[in-house]
């Protein structure tokens, strides 16, 4: 397997992992409407990313559609919250999700980054303009999750 279809694969990987836990975030915080209706918009980003990801590794040899799995920490984790007899504070928990989506995010920009570089030092197009398309959305996604952070954690953690 080449580095190309390596980034190919960790960012389909880590933009369907992305889709899932910004609709967990939006189904989790129903009650908080910006949260709820601006998660599940950046989850359909996400599952774009990874259709379109999916469509460019077809063309390089590279089928991602069966490719699947959660690596098992990740597994572990969330059977871990699942489990748990007692649960935080919900703004305690919005506070950890928004920091996990936002952690999420700027893993998978990387990775946009990375496929943007070695599409221009490979001068391939059609995977620049893929990067270049998806990226902003991506860096959106961060955004948002920074300013939700910024909002909330001072009320959050001087409440407590």
């Amino acid at each position: 397997m080449n580095g190309v279809n390596l980034t190919l694969r960790v960012l389909h990987h880590g933009e369907k992992h992305l889709a899932r836990k910004l609709t967990a975030v939006a189904e989790r915080h129903r009650a908080e409407p910006e949260i709820h209706h601006v998660a599940l918009d950046l989850a359909g980003c996400s599952r774009e990313h990874a259709q379109r990801l999916s469509d460019t590794a077809d063309r390089h040899g590279l089928d991602l559609r069966d490719f699947a799995g959660t690596p098992l920490l990740s597994a572990l984790g969330e059977k871990t919250a699942e489990t748990m007899v007692h649960r935080p504070d919900p703004a305690l928990l919005l506070l950890r999700d928004l920091r996990e989506l936002h952690l999420d995010a700027a893993e998978n920009s990387v990775h946009w980054e990375m496929l943007a570089q070695v599409a221009q030092a490979t001068k391939d197009d059609e995977l620049l303009g893929l990067a270049s398309s998806c990226h902003p959305a991506t860096l959106r996604q961060m955004r948002w999750t920074n300013t939700m952070i910024k909002v909330l954690a001072p009320q959050v953690l001087t409440s407590l």
